[in-house]
């Protein structure tokens, strides 16, 4: 536990009728009754003056003492539960500063509960992914990970890893018994079950990701073409300007929607052309921009207009190192019936009306699809980038000990560090400065 106290407001700024300053430390009871000068029952709801040094009165609410180790941090909490006015919210922190606590940094509270055991670090980071969630869908995956179900995939497959090094271990710890340890206990086949839940770990995680972070997606292609257009019908209400003026977009506009819950950040740009100004140059400069950080590209093309189909060629170049895309013709509406309006050619190519809406939700699934979703996140676990890149770096690690069975020595080096790679998503093995990054970006008051 930490040896000092730590004070922030709890509830998010501005004004409101109710606002929560938060109180965490070790041996709070006389810092309670300073503050309130009456005996406070734990876990129990007590009205209360909260009081300045001289006695006199700051505000009036409710408090709530919970001891150690029965609380969010596992040390003593204190939450005092007054009038949501900022100026009263900053009276009541003063005075627990005069009381000898100190402003929290972001994320403390949590970070407290993690060094002392009460989430581990997975859990914790799920605390901020709930609070951050865009989607219905994207809580309820954060709440899973809070409840542990993420975790508890980690540890099981943490728990075989060891049990497979205890039997390497002793079979190098006591070579004259020729034992055959590992061929009787089947090691090649406990190596294999482990791989594979591991690849379903991280299949389930990478559907996480997007739900947490989202997909960003950029509407391209020649100027006049739709994109503005499809970008209102995507969005629902009129957020891009539309005219049959090529380049009315000159600046990236960006939307947020979500599709089966999962967010999808809409980027329209500028028209690929030669630029006729300054400005349009401009435009034309942040949408290369805007492509080169999208997970999805949406070509735009005009089904009138044949000489808009051909992607952009120094687009095609960055297509060709790996940048997903999604062929949208637009104005089917205008083509006649044969021309096969309204139908997916493929998974890369969708036909559409921005107009009426024909298409659109192919468009919608085929977007989905070309990222990865399957649909459904009851098994999703939320995902952040550090977790992907564990998940990964103990796949190859179990990949490469599948090819070195026979090498004892370079078997148990390599069962190791995909161990030792699992358990730095929940904290088992985390360097200092890991954990200032992950909690800095917390809220205060969390």
């Amino acid at each position: 536990m930490a040896n000092d106290a730590i004070v922030a407001i709890a509830t998010a700024p501005g004004r409101g009728a109710i606002g929560v300053v938060r109180v965490s430390g070790p041996h709070l009871a006389p810092f309670l009754l300073a503050l309130v000068n009456k005996v406070v029952i734990a876990r129990h709801a007590t009205r209360a003056d909260f009081r300045n040094a001289d006695g006199g009165l700051i505000d009036q609410g409710l408090v709530l003492y919970f001891p150690a180790p029965h609380s969010y941090t596992g040390e003593d909490v204190i939450e005092l539960q007054g009038h949501g006015g900022p100026v009263v919210m900053q009276l009541l922190v003063a005075r627990c500063v005069e009381l000898g606590a100190r402003l929290a940094e972001p994320g403390e509270f949590t970070k407290r509960a993690f060094l002392n055991d009460k989430l581990d670090l997975a859990q914790a980071e799920s605390v901020a992914d709930l609070i951050d969630a865009t989607t219905a869908e994207a809580a309820r995956c954060a709440l899973r990970s809070l409840q542990g179900d993420f975790s508890r995939q980690i540890d099981a497959m943490v728990s075989d890893l060891v049990g497979l090094r205890i039997l390497v271990e002793a079979t190098l710890d006591f070579p004259e018994e020729e034992l055959d340890v590992l061929d009787n206990s089947n090691t090649q086949g406990k190596l294999a079950a482990v791989r594979e839940q591991l690849a379903r770990v991280i299949e389930t995680s990478r559907r996480g990701s997007l739900l947490r972070d989202g997909i960003h997606v950029v509407l391209a292609g020649q100027p006049n073409v739709g994109k503005s257009s499809l970008m209102n019908r995507l969005a629902g209400s009129a957020r891009a300007i539309v005219t049959d003026i090529p380049g009315t977009t000159r600046d990236a506009i960006r939307e947020t929607i979500a599709i089966q819950g999962i967010p999808l950040h809409l980027i329209d740009t500028a028209g690929l052309r030669e630029p006729q100004d300054e400005v349009e140059t401009i435009g034309i400069s942040r949408t290369w921009e805007a492509i080169s950080e999208a997970d999805l590209v949406l070509w735009v093309s005009d089904m009138t207009r044949p000489e808009t189909h051909d992607i952009d060629p120094t687009l095609a170049g960055r297509l060709s190192l790996g940048v997903r895309y999604l062929h949208v013709l637009n104005k089917c509406d205008l083509m006649p019936p044969s021309s096969g309006g309204g139908q997916a050619d493929h998974v890369s190519k969708v036909h559409i009306s921005a107009l009426t809406g024909v298409g659109i939700e192919q468009l919608r699934n085929s977007v989905l699809d070309i990222m990865g979703w399957s649909g459904g996140s009851e098994t999703t676990f939320m995902a952040r980038a550090r977790h992907m890149q564990a998940l990964k770096s103990a796949q190859n690690h179990l990949d490469a000990a599948l090819l070195c069975v026979g090498r004892l020595e370079l078997f148990a080096e390599e069962l190791t560090l995909a161990q030792r790679a699992l358990s730095s998503i929940t904290g088992e093995f985390t360097a200092d400065d890991l954990l200032g990054e992950i909690f800095s970006r917390f809220c205060i008051g969390k």
